[in-house]
């Protein structure tokens, strides 16, 4: 399995519609609007190296409101439960996510 991050800056009044555009390409497995000089990031999560450049360039060039993206190939993948440990940092206990 190859996990791919895709940053993503798009047209300012469409992050929303571009995030939910991004959702629906095959292999995009989460979609996180985000702070920062990118606007959207999504994971994706391919069986093969070789189906990236479909996603990528074949699916994502063709998502309305798309200005600029940048992606990066995940080497290793750590333990999902402490990664979800490490979002949580600063909320307050019973504070929902």
């Amino acid at each position: 399995m190859v996990t791919a991050i895709v940053m993503v800056q798009a047209e300012r009044h469409s992050i929303q519609t571009t995030a939910e555009a991004l959702a629906g390409v095959p292999s995009v497995r989460e979609v996180y609007s985000v702070t920062g000089e990118w606007d959207i990031v999504a994971i994706l999560k391919l069986a093969q190296y070789e189906e990236l450049d479909d996603v990528v360039t074949g699916h994502l060039r063709k998502v309305p409101g798309i200005l600029r993206t940048h992606t990066m190939l995940a080497f290793r993948t750590y333990n999902e439960a402490l990664l979800d440990q490490g979002f949580g940092v600063g909320l307050d206990e019973g504070q929902g996510r």
